[in-house]
């Protein structure tokens, strides 16, 4: 493998996006001081419709707009109330970003949903999920590009002196691939996406929004080398889910980066979260199982939660976040 520049400083780490809580000042606040290395804009679902995942990202969709139908987001006719606030929160938390880290000057990570997570999320107007029509899901994925790339000029006014990092949250790949996404009935599933339609579909998004990219996916089946060949700098798994680490080792040989979520995203019976040796340790055994040089680890492998925080209380949210800083910054001393 070639020496290769990584959007993230020797060390690093960070969360996966979403925290508990609903006041963004504060939560911006936990993360600036916890995670100063590769700060990221915290998700809030916790405030309702338009703060989750689903509703955010379609905030970005550019002439695609959503409204919230039976508690499902839908591709609307025209712009509503409900895009209105998806789009109106997006600004808060971007307004509260520039107020509080006016000077930073290192790479910031933002999330959006990926097109196959929205496809088999957003519903079309006539009903069933926008992964039934191959059609709609490629013009999903150019609006969405479109959408990051907007998303992305508008944190880079803010904060001129920063770099962008995108990650782009596709928990429901591995089961578009596999035809596992169920239909409406119930009683089917839509049919599987082929895996160079993904990659080609997956590099326009990542191509589209400019930055370096990376893919975070909580499923045991992260398909590693559509994600390596579609043009990602990383991606973002939990550690605990891997089963078969050679998929894995080829990935990182070739050159893929590694969010690696080394603590738990809920507390064990004891309540305690884990200390940073502990998820140190976490990191550096797998690491070592993989067979790489151990100087390689603190500049390819960021320290994350296994997933995002919004489950968790304030206090294990917090706790996790500094046991990850820490982490991160004792394997750059190994």
């Amino acid at each position: 493998m070639t020496e290769q520049a990584w959007p993230w400083p020797t060390g690093a780490a960070t969360g996966i996006g979403s925290l508990p809580g609903t006041d963004i000042a504060e939560a911006q606040r936990i993360v600036l001081g916890e995670l100063p290395a590769l700060p990221h804009l915290p998700e809030l679902p916790a405030r309702g419709p338009g703060a989750d995942i689903i509703g955010r990202t379609a905030g970005l969709l550019v002439e695609l707009p959503v409204e919230l139908y039976a508690a499902r987001w839908r591709i609307a006719p025209r712009p509503g109330r409900d895009l209105r606030r998806a789009r109106d929160l997006m600004e808060r938390d971007l307004d509260q970003l520039a107020e509080q880290a006016e000077e930073y000057a290192g790479p910031v990570k933002v999330q959006a949903a990926g097109p196959f997570t929205l496809a088999a999320v957003l519903e079309l107007p006539i009903g069933g999920r926008m992964l039934r029509d191959p059609g709609a899901v490629r013009d999903l994925a150019g609006s969405l590009g479109e959408g990051l790339r907007g998303h992305v000029e508008a944190v880079t006014r803010r904060l001129p002196r920063a770099s962008v990092l995108l990650q782009l949250d596709e928990p429901s790949l591995p089961a578009v691939l596999a035809g596992r996404v169920p239909t409406e009935s119930g009683f089917g599933t839509h049919r599987p996406v082929e895996t160079e339609t993904a990659r080609g579909l997956l590099r326009d998004v990542i191509g589209a929004a400019g930055v370096p990219a990376l893919v975070h996916c909580c499923a045991p089946d992260v398909p590693l080398e559509l994600i390596r060949t579609a043009g990602a700098a990383g991606v973002a798994l939990d550690l605990s889910l891997v089963a078969d680490l050679d998929p894995l080792g080829e990935a990182i040989d070739a050159g893929l980066g590694l969010l690696a979520g080394a603590a738990p995203t809920l507390p064990p019976p004891s309540g305690r979260a884990p200390t940073s040796a502990e998820v140190a340790d976490r990191v550096r055994r797998v690491w070592g199982q993989l067979g790489f040089p151990r100087r390689r680890l603190a500049e390819q492998v960021v320290v994350t939660p296994a997933c995002g925080l919004a489950g968790a209380t304030p206090g294990y949210a917090r706790a996790v976040l500094t046991a990850c800083r820490d982490a991160g910054r004792r394997l750059a001393e190994d």
